[in-house]
């Protein structure tokens, strides 16, 4: 059967300079692990964590939804109750643990992925632990699942030190792959490392995405500069208070200097 090749519904954020950016959480991999230095770089929750995070989030009167779901719903004077859910780099795990969890409480999310890298591993992180990315199968798969597919660019590379045409190809490139994989242009783009420029979300605006998501991304944050929030394994109901209050905290002293 021949890929539909319709994109993805527009998401018509509300500019920046009228609303606070909504709360979006950052994850990466969901598996079981003991020892933290299994986990270097403090990217790993395990399916019970995550689950407990997914229940907290309810106990608030939040529910996770993908990026693109919840900016339309924002646009729409709709996102009072909804909290973004990202995970970056497209780990096997996501299928396997995140995935299940995420449907047990009727939760969506945006797995943003490499398409550069399909089946292979997480070369970028030296100090390992090798994880592996999702195949093209794979990734099909958490498509027809109902979740939303984003770019985390080709190959994993900063690209505020990418020359134009690498920039490029990261950017559009990635993008005009995933459609190939899913037969849908992906609105949402994730920096890698969080690392960005105002030369990387001009050209990322410009290559025709929706939204883009980062980490601090400072004065430049807005609808192709999303700020969010990192959850690890240490984030029980205590400390995902106080990066709930954080954020409006940040969002208000954003809006103040507006």
């Amino acid at each position: 059967m021949p890929a539909d090749t319709r994109t993805a519904p527009a998401v018509h954020a509300v500019p920046a300079r009228r609303t606070a950016s909504p709360w979006v959480l950052m994850y990466h991999s969901v598996a079981e692990f003991t020892d933290p230095a299994e986990d270097p770089y403090g990217i790993t929750v395990t399916p019970a964590t995550l689950e407990a995070q997914l229940l907290w989030l309810r106990s608030r009167g939040l529910r996770g939804v993908s990026v693109g779901e919840l900016l339309r719903a924002c646009a729409a004077g709709r996102g009072d109750g909804l909290v973004g859910l990202t995970f970056d780099d497209g780990y096997t795990d996501y299928l396997t643990r995140a995935l299940p969890l995420l449907r047990r409480h009727d939760c969506t999310s945006t797995l943003f992925v490499l398409p550069g890298r399909l089946g292979v591993d997480n070369v970028w992180d030296p100090l390992g632990p090798r994880k592996s990315l999702l195949s093209a199968e794979g990734i099909r798969e958490v498509a027809a699942a109902g979740q939303e597919i984003g770019s985390h660019g080709l190959l994993h590379q900063d690209l505020t030190a990418a020359p134009d045409d690498i920039l490029q190809q990261e950017l559009r490139g990635s993008r005009e792959l995933i459609r190939e994989l899913t037969g849908t242009l992906p609105e949402g783009f994730c920096y890698p490392y969080g690392h960005l420029d105002a030369r990387v979300v001009a050209a990322t605006r410009t290559a025709g995405y929706g939204y883009a998501c980062a980490i601090d991304p400072g004065r430049l944050a807005g609808p192709h500069a999303l700020p969010r929030t990192h959850v690890s394994q240490a984030d029980g109901p205590g400390r995902l208070r106080i990066k709930q209050l954080r954020h409006r905290v940040r969002e208000v002293r954003r809006a103040v200097r507006r």
